[in-house]
């Protein structure tokens, strides 16, 4: 992992085209578009509205973030 991201959990709201998903983050109302990371991508991990994630966001764009755990 890298040390200057920011690791939040949310949970899957709807499902978009090219492994894109808006997800609502656990400690606030905020929704986020976030993507899929590449060993997520390539193990085909499956994710579906209602899944619980693990968020990795950077502090430069806090709207945007990568998938990379499914709970």
């Amino acid at each position: 992992m890298k040390d200057d991201v920011i690791v939040v959990e949310g949970e899957i709201v709807e499902n978009l085209p090219n492994t894109l998903f808006k997800t609502k983050l656990l400690n606030s109302e905020k929704v986020i578009l976030c993507y899929l990371s590449g060993k997520m991508r390539k193990n085909y991990i499956k994710i579906l509205p209602g899944d619980k994630v693990k968020i990795e966001m950077t502090h430069y764009d806090l709207n945007k973030g990568r998938i990379v755990y499914r709970k």
